[in-house]
């Protein structure tokens, strides 16, 4: 990695510094996946989510989101307002990646960057730090999934915002690759971000645990 990108500098006003669940419950097709999580969760905090396949991980972190809808219970983000703080104090990068296939990596890196509201100059900066120049030129159909996975994960330093939600993260990368997002991870911590991931495999930072049953 040739470039170190500072996180959190252009947060601006409106900064999410904790993110609390308080007693939440997620019904999702008439089957009930968990009820009574709750997590505090304050800025330099990360938090390992776990739990068997099928538990509510993802749906907890559309649920966060805003994208799934709380049987019970409440989510809030400090003194940030839900909807101030999903618009634009959050990121969430799914298991899937979110990019579509025919545009190329310069294209799909362009449109997540201004969609989120970063520049131009911040999507190169991203692009170096992930090592994607050579692969730009390139259609998404035609990257490794690892090579996916790091051009999903540029938005996060092209656009910086304090909350993090991650959906296994790591798994489509190889062990350098890893490494490396860890770096990215714990930087964003120093910064004053907070991440919350679903994971099987633990995280190479510090966490807090939750785990929903099966």
């Amino acid at each position: 990695m040739r470039r170190r990108t500072r996180v959190g500098k252009s947060w601006g006003d409106g900064v999410i510094t904790q993110l609390v669940l308080e007693d939440t419950a997620i019904r999702r097709g008439g089957r009930l996946l968990f009820e009574g999580v709750s997590l505090e969760l304050r800025a330099g905090q990360a938090c390992a989510l776990t739990g068997p396949n099928g538990s509510g991980k993802t749906s907890l972190l559309r649920a966060v989101a805003g994208f799934v809808r709380l049987e019970a219970g409440a989510i809030r983000f400090g003194a940030v307002e839900a909807e101030e703080a999903r618009g634009g104090g959050l990121h969430i990068v799914g298991h899937a990646d979110g990019l579509k296939p025919a545009r190329t990596a310069a294209e799909e890196l362009a449109f997540w960057t201004g969609w989120c509201g970063g520049t131009e100059a911040s999507a190169r900066a991203a692009a170096e730090t992930l090592e994607l120049q050579t692969l730009l030129p390139l259609e998404v159909r035609r990257l490794s999934a690892g090579q996916r996975r790091r051009l999903a994960m540029a938005r996060l330093l092209a656009a910086p915002r304090a909350l993090w939600l991650l959906d296994e993260p790591l798994s489509p990368l190889d062990a350098r690759w890893r490494e490396a997002f860890g770096g990215l991870m714990r930087r964003h911590l120093d910064g004053g971000g907070l991440i919350l991931a679903a994971v099987h495999d633990p995280l190479p930072i510090p966490t807090v645990g939750l785990d929903l049953p099966a």
